[in-house]
């Protein structure tokens, strides 16, 4: 036949479209061109397919081949329609010949002497084609990403003479052996680590627990860092569908895919200050996942907070709240996943003084409030939780020699997540204000004591229900159903506000 059609599928986003290769070989002098809006990528895999036919021990037909790549209106991008150019040829000129074509889904790279390449987004585009009830065929370097699904075939091919071999049932592959996603076990969640801090680590359980926003404020070396990097170990483990949302986000980001045994715990991504706005959000002429997104389901530590650009940190108002990002270009528009939990750390001045010992610190006035300034109002009020680390003296840290329990604090994080699921469908974080009014069960008492408190920091309505939800949360690690006077203040004592008229450092405790 002079016409074949070829499934494939291209990468937009987080979505992976579907595409019909369609390959014509008529009369007329030799020529090879491509239509479909093919990206240079696309347009550069002429020469790649001319080669690799040779190689592998076929013929290229000397004869006018037009391949579209439809719809026509969807941007084609990358090397992945190599394999499927490949082998619309092929079948147009009658080399081989396959009767359950249409069973099939192809995917991959050609390398100039046949070999299959490694292509990103592999995972998506096999979860959208197994939706489709077609296999996936694509290359050996991909397998490790094929075998964390289950109740999906697919195939898996070193070069196009192993993928014409199975579609002519001379020697067929083996379908890839699914393993699923396999979780450890064995992980310690102690915080014994850290010595002192109780406040801090008080602050960092309900973080855990509720899926709270975190910024803790301290000078250099008072544990800041150390603390934020046993947040995941608080944290309990994912779903299996969390879980193939975070591996097809690495996927799409074609970031080295994560190891099973790594999923343990959730995403901890942790930029340095000199991000781009790109890097972070996600973006660039052929966008992909940023900072944000490859936190998706976990955390994004921001060590040094206010040495980030503030373009930066104010691109995130919008993902606190919303749990997605979208990056609009010309040709396109795409939403990338981006619930993350953010947890922070910074100084309290420029000299990074203690907070505690306001006498030693030569930085003046003016040069405090500036500093503070580099974070917007509107950004902290989408913080839950702020609070502050001193630096712990060496006679403190010789004399706090209390056992740590961890595995019972992470006991009670993972109940009161479960009572969250059941109660609400989600964390108390991400409650909407109209809904976490009505799930803070209080005495007309506790009531007039959070408007005294609204009233008394000058809340915002976004602020107020903040201070609602950590309350939610102390009532829930209390095993409690509803809000006391003495949860209430606890979740005050994390709600404290910038001063810039009279220079009070951020995160002083009164």
């Amino acid at each position: 036949m002079a016409l074949a059609r070829v499934h494939s599928r291209a990468q937009t986003g987080m979505q992976a479209t579907a595409v019909l290769v369609e390959v014509d070989l008529s009369n007329g002098l030799p020529c090879f061109s491509i239509v479909g809006l093919p990206e240079a990528a696309v347009r550069e895999s002429k020469e790649r397919v001319r080669a690799a036919i040779k190689n592998s021990q076929f013929q290229f037909p000397s004869r006018r081949i037009t391949v579209n790549l439809a719809p026509a209106e969807l941007p084609k991008e990358g090397g992945r329609f190599d394999l499927p150019i490949a082998l619309g040829i092929l079948l147009a000129s009658e080399q081989i010949q396959c009767m359950h074509l249409d069973q099939y889904e192809f995917i991959a790279e050609l390398g100039l002497g046949g070999e299959l390449r490694q292509t990103r987004g592999v995972l998506p585009s096999a979860i959208a084609c197994s939706k489709d009830n077609r296999k996936l065929m694509t290359a050996s370097e991909n397998k490790h990403e094929l075998e964390l699904l289950t109740g999906q075939e697919t195939f898996c091919a070193n070069d196009l003479i192993q993928i014409c071999s199975h579609l002519i049932q001379q020697h067929c592959l083996s379908p890839v052996t699914t393993k699923g996603i396999r979780f450890k076990t064995e992980v310690s969640h102690s915080l014994s680590a850290i010595r002192g801090q109780a406040h801090a680590k008080r602050a960092l359980t309900l973080a855990a627990a509720g899926e709270h926003h975190l910024l803790m404020v301290g000078s250099p070396g008072s544990g800041k860092t150390l603390l934020a990097s046993h947040i995941t170990a608080l944290l309990p483990p994912m779903t299996t569908e969390q879980a193939v949302e975070v591996l097809s986000i690495y996927s799409v980001a074609n970031s080295s895919a994560v190891a099973p045994a790594e999923l343990a715990q959730r995403p901890f991504r942790s930029p340095h200050h000199s991000v781009s706005a790109n890097g972070l959000a996600g973006g660039g002429s052929q966008p992909k996942p940023g900072e944000i997104s490859l936190a998706h389901h976990g955390v994004l530590f921001l060590d040094e907070l206010t040495e980030f650009d503030r373009s930066c940190l104010e691109i995130m108002r919008e993902p606190l709240e919303s749990g997605r990002i979208t990056i609009s270009r010309a040709a396109a528009q795409l939403e990338f996943p981006a619930r993350f939990q953010l947890i922070a750390a910074m100084n309290p001045c420029p000299n990074g003084c203690d907070i505690n010992r306001y006498g030693q610190c030569d930085c003046s006035l003016q040069q405090i409030q500036r500093y503070q300034r580099k974070l917007s109002a509107p950004l902290l009020d989408r913080i839950d939780l702020l609070v502050s680390v001193p630096k712990i003296t060496l006679s403190k840290c010789a004399a706090d020699n209390e056992p740590d329990d961890g595995k019972e604090r992470y006991q009670r994080i993972c109940h009161a997540r479960e009572q969250q699921r059941l109660r609400q469908g989600e964390s108390n974080a991400r409650v909407v204000g109209s809904e976490i009014e009505a799930l803070c069960q209080m005495n007309s008492k506790t009531r007039r004591l959070a408007e005294d408190i609204n009233q008394q920091h000058r809340l915002s309505g976004r602020g107020f229900h903040r201070l609602l939800r950590v309350a939610r949360t102390c009532a829930d690690m209390a095993g409690e159903q509803t809000v006391s006077n003495q949860q209430l203040l606890e979740a005050a004592s994390y709600r404290q506000i910038v001063n810039r008229d009279d220079g009070a450092q951020l995160g002083a405790r009164e």
